[in-house]
């Protein structure tokens, strides 16, 4: 019996009409990263798990999808030095046995990679370094809608400076993008000192992991689970009433950058104060007068929810979130501080941000703002009346081709109904058929398959011919 073909939960095939968007999508980033200044890198998909291992927090160590050494990683492991003391006969350490038996990882996002890259071709590159990079990343996560295992991500970033010039440029970057996708977004934005500031005047500071890692789920089980979680993270009923009517505050940037100062200057029933909290403020304050300024057309937001749970941010935070379709966040970043510091470069900041393209493809299909034609992979087909005729048309094809329209000759002798179908079902707007008349006239007909208008031409008047299908 045939084995049934099936590909792994959480990945996906993509035909040439998914391909067509999604070619877009990246293409359009690509342009905007490129009108700011940034620089192409790609690295390996595939990483040492020693690399992955410990830069996205408990939670993002179980996802990584690690990678079986090569030919029998099993032999000479001796497993009784893995077993579970106490447990049952087959019951081992998997997490102590699979460092053992894999010493490679597929990358979970590329910013852990990029922050290799700097370190190890740092005597290459001229900082501060701005790059971007569009490539696969994988995470061992549940699939469901919006979310796979198996996902592009398109990240811009620029390491080794500390201007918040920095994050201006990412907004703006984030707004050109949408604004030619004819996407109407919220970009989200808080500042992770202000997270740690919250934990400080709450008397917890060492809890500030535990803190964040909760709010950062917020969108998805609602304040009171989140305040259960940080409770059974051992923060008491009087630091989670201290940390609530933060992340309840309403009002315009200006009405909470006030609140927040007046709690992190000991106004919080701690009375505790936070030099660092108020740091943070100080530059949301700025960004946000920076942003004024530069006239971001898309809606800016300080969301004092917003936590981003990945470890290694220091400072702004970012998510973006579409208005008008219902999905996750679609880009996402921040500022980490001292991310290359693992590999042996402290003291290197840097800010990033990430355009999650499989989302925004979701986006842009649910909200039908994919470019009409898109579909299309030729722009005109030839249809195939015989071989003189075939014979006729290839300069014509040629000539076209060469002054960079998109064409094709039905390959073989067919019915006019299976080569209109043809055409139909790859959305190509316009047929040629050529028959003895078009021959002996020494022209072209060509018509428009939607209005059905159509026209001749003398087979050697190439630019009207485009003219007439552009």
């Amino acid at each position: 019996m045939a084995q049934k073909p099936s590909i792994p939960k959480g990945t996906r095939d993509f035909g040439p009409v998914e391909m067509a968007g999604r070619n877009y999508i990246f293409d359009t980033i690509r342009s905007v990263f490129k009108l700011y200044g940034y620089a192409p890198i790609e690295t390996p998909s595939m990483e040492n798990l020693s690399t992955l291992l410990g830069k996205y927090g408990d939670e993002g160590d179980k996802l990584l999808f690690r990678i079986l050494n090569s030919g029998d990683a099993f032999s000479g492991i001796d497993f009784s030095q893995f077993h579970v003391e106490g447990g049952a006969p087959d019951e081992y350490n998997s997490k102590a046995l699979s460092l053992k038996v894999c010493e490679k990882g597929l990358r979970y996002d590329l910013t852990v990679p990029f922050a290799r890259y700097v370190v190890q071709h740092q005597n290459d590159i001229a900082f501060p370094f701005k790059r971007y990079q569009i490539q696969p990343v994988w995470r061992a996560d549940r699939p469901q809608k919006g979310r796979y295992r198996e996902f592009y991500q398109c990240d811009v970033d620029v390491i080794g400076s500390k201007s918040l010039l920095n994050e201006l440029e990412l907004v703006q970057i984030v707004d050109k993008v949408f604004s030619i996708f004819g996407i109407s977004v919220c970009i989200k934005i808080n500042n992770r000192k202000v997270l740690t500031g919250l934990a400080e005047i709450c008397g917890f500071p060492d809890k500030v992991v535990d803190i964040t890692v909760a709010i950062d789920k917020i969108d998805k089980i609602g304040l009171e689970a989140v305040e259960a979680e940080m409770k059974e993270a051992g923060l008491p009923e009087s630091a989670v009433e201290v940390i609530r009517p933060v992340l309840l505050l309403k009002g315009d940037v200006q009405e909470k950058l006030s609140v927040m100062r007046g709690l992190m200057s000991g106004g919080s029933a701690s009375g505790a104060v936070s030099e660092t909290g108020l740091k943070g403020l100080d530059e949301l304050d700025e960004l946000f007068g920076l942003i004024a300024g530069a006239g971001v057309g898309q809606e800016t937001e300080l969301d004092l929810s917003l936590a981003r749970g990945l470890n290694y941010y220091t400072g702004a935070i970012f998510e973006v979130k579409a208005k008008d379709f219902a999905i996750g966040s679609i880009c996402g970043g921040g500022r980490y501080d001292n991310l290359t510091g693992i590999f042996g470069l402290p003291g290197m900041s840097g800010v990033g941000i990430s355009f999650g393209a499989d989302r925004i493809y979701d986006v842009l299909t649910g909200l039908d703002k994919f470019p009409s034609g898109m579909k299309s992979s030729a722009k005109i087909l030839f249809a195939n009346m015989g071989d003189s005729e075939v014979r006729y048309l290839v300069p014509v094809v040629k000539a076209l081709r060469d002054a960079g329209v998109s064409c094709e000759i039905y390959p073989d002798t067919a019915k006019l109904k299976k080569q209109f179908d043809y055409a139909d079902r790859k959305a190509i707007p316009f047929i040629s058929i050529v028959g003895g008349d078009e021959i002996a006239g020494n022209s072209v007909n060509v018509k428009n398959l939607e209005s059905g208008e159509q026209k001749n031409f003398s087979k050697d008047d190439i630019q009207s011919i485009i003219d007439f299908i552009r």
